[in-house]
Formats: C-alpha cells, structure tokens, sequence
C-alpha cells in the first residue's frame, strides 16, 4: 500500500518545460526520434536513437504493443436552434446507441437541443447530413446523445470527425499527416480517443528489426481515454480519482508472457497504458487474462509484478503518467532524467522523443 503524499511531495511530480520543447509536428520519419537510456541499476543516463532499441534489447526480451486504434473523435457541428458554433469529442456509445460525449459552444446547451454536424474535411461534404439529439447531461459534465440517422458510430466518425490531438499541439484541426502519424503501425481495435504515444516510434521497418534480432512481440489493447492526461489536482496522491479505460489481455498472450520471464527473458512494454494493463492482469507473479475496466492507478511504493522494462515518451508534469514513470524508477532518477533530457533539448509530449528504461 502507497503511503499519502502531501501537497509539498506533489511537487515531486512537478518540474517546468520550455513551450520550445513541446513537439507540435511528428518527427521526420516515423522511427526517427532520440531516445534517453535510462539504466535502474547503474543509475546512468545515456543519450540514444530509438532505432537503438533492437540492439539494447536481449535475445530473449518480449516488447508488449498496445493495438489500440484511435477514433476521429473530434467533432463539429452547429446548433439547430441558435445558429452557433459548436464543437465536440465523442467519448464512447453504449448498446442502445447512445452516445457520450463533451462539447464546447457559446451559451448553455439544452436537454432537446439537436446538432447538425459539419464536415471536418472537404470529402465529408458528399455524405449525408447528420445530427446528434441531445438527451440529458450528467454530474460529469458530459452529455447523452443520440445520432439521427442511427447509423453505426465508426461510420459516423469516419465521416465527419478528425483525429483528437491533444491540447499543446495548437493545431485548429488535425493534417491529413495527423491521420496517419496519430496512430501507431499496428492499430487493429476501434476505441481509443488519445494515442498510445509510445508505439508511434514504431515502424515496420523498425519492428521486422525486432523480429528479426529475435525479440517476441505480442499484443494487448487498452482504449486510451480523454482523462488519461488529467493533472493530479488534489492535495495527495490517495485523494485523486483515477479514470476508468477498458483493456484486454487474451489468455494466450497472457500464457507467452509468463513463459519469456519463466525462461529469463523480461516483458518491455510499449507505453504506460500496457504497463496498466499488464499489472491489472497479474495475480502474484503471473499473467492471467483480463477483460473489462481498469482503474488501477500506479504510483511510487507499487510492487512491478509483470513489466520489467518500460519504452515511453515524456509527459506533462503532475501527471498520473509521470507518477507512473516516477514510480518505475523512483523519483530521483525519474526527475534527473528529465532534467538530462530538458537540458539537452529533448522534443516532449506526444509527438516527442522516446525514452527506454531497463
């Protein structure tokens, strides 16, 4: 059990970024970012190139991808009833196709109210016309909607919606470069609404290099939500409430991962959303399957039952996926690395450099 942390050891977790070093454009190629080495038991830092990761990798080392894949989520439209802008991230539907979403407009939005949804890019324009009935908002913020016609969520999206990037990227609607560089090589499984940032270094050139060494790669999928880059706000770590996603991990995937460690190999994952599913998925020190919500949230004094090495990129300060890094490998290395990759102009954030902890 993790011991509170007081508003004064948050700021353990804080640390002050240049706005230069945010990453707004992906990198050239798409295996072409710089990668900070960052060695537990030495305790050194050591300055690489993602392409780097065959080579610092053991024969017997299984890289673990999220195959997550991410939806046009954003949204826009018009208010039927005023006329007014409107603009909106589609968050998940239930059975009965309704909708969970939230949106910004000027003005108060109302129980009843219907959007027409406009085209975010110019082929939209052919398909036909689309609204979102609204039904009710709930404690969240977040409102119920239903689509007219009701056709099937992915069509809808695929339509009339465009990839979500994040915030800090300050672009007023995702490139057609942004369609294809916000989503990993290997995205199978509709449901994400942010990517899993870690696995965007990763090519087919840059996997088959993998194999090729050879490392195992298998596969799990875990639906990045739109909380996962929500600041930790309360005054310790035992007060914030930790977001919900859905992930899965088949059970003869779980069955090769207990074998690689069961032979002396070690599971790397590929981002901190396989690190939450993995260790959701242990029981002792095994691997089972796992199917549904996870709200695990990791921090420092969490026992690592299932992940023995972590590739991930560089995240916002206060961050429930700092605190996840922190906790890999403690703190102080967590903050120096940071420090090293600040001070030699590492790129940031989602579109970023990398970084591999052994």
């Amino acid at each position: 059990m993790s011991k509170p942390v007081s508003s004064d050891e948050l700021a353990a977790f804080d640390y002050e970024l240049p706005e230069r070093l945010i990453a707004r454009q992906p990198p050239a190629r798409r295996d072409g970012a710089r990668m900070l080495l960052v060695d537990r038991d030495s305790g050194t830092i050591a300055s690489r190139l993602i392409t780097d990761l065959p080579e610092l990798l053991a024969v017997d080392d299984c890289l673990v991808l999220n195959d997550t894949r991410v939806l046009p989520a954003r949204l826009f439209g018009r208010r039927i009833a005023t006329d007014g802008h409107w603009e909106g991230l589609f968050l998940g539907s239930d059975p009965a196709g309704r909708w969970r979403l939230i949106g910004k407009t000027r003005g108060k939005l109302q129980p009843g109210e219907r959007i027409a949804l406009t085209p975010a890019h110019p082929e939209s324009e052919a398909f036909p016309p689309c609204e979102l009935s609204l039904i009710e908002q709930e404690s969240s913020g977040t409102w119920v909607a239903t689509p007219q016609p009701p056709e099937a969520v992915q069509t809808i999206l695929d339509r009339y919606g465009t990839m979500p990037l994040p915030p800090y990227i300050r672009r007023p609607i995702a490139t057609a470069e942004d369609r294809q560089r916000y989503q990993t090589v290997y995205a199978e499984h509709a449901g994400a609404v942010a990517a899993p940032t870690a696995g965007l270094h990763l090519s087919h050139q840059l996997l088959q290099e993998c194999r090729d060494r050879p490392l195992g790669i298998e596969k799990l999928t875990l639906h990045v939500g739109l909380d996962t880059f929500r600041p930790i706000s309360v005054g310790n770590l035992d007060e914030h409430q930790m977001h919900s996603e859905w992930c899965r991990l088949a059970s003869e995937v779980a069955d090769k991962l207990n074998a690689v460690r069961h032979a002396g190999g070690r599971i790397v994952a590929v981002g901190t959303t396989v690190v939450r599913t993995l260790e959701s998925a242990a029981d002792g020190s095994r691997l089972t399957s796992f199917d549904g919500s996870t709200d695990l949230f990791i921090r420092p004094g969490h026992h690592f039952s299932a992940v023995d090495a972590l590739l991930t990129n560089f995240h916002l300060p206060r961050s429930t996926l700092f605190v996840l890094v922190c906790a890999f490998c403690g703190p102080d290395l967590a903050r120096e690395a940071y420090h090293h990759a600040i001070a030699d102009c590492y790129r940031f954030y989602s579109y970023g450099d990398a970084m591999l902890i052994l």
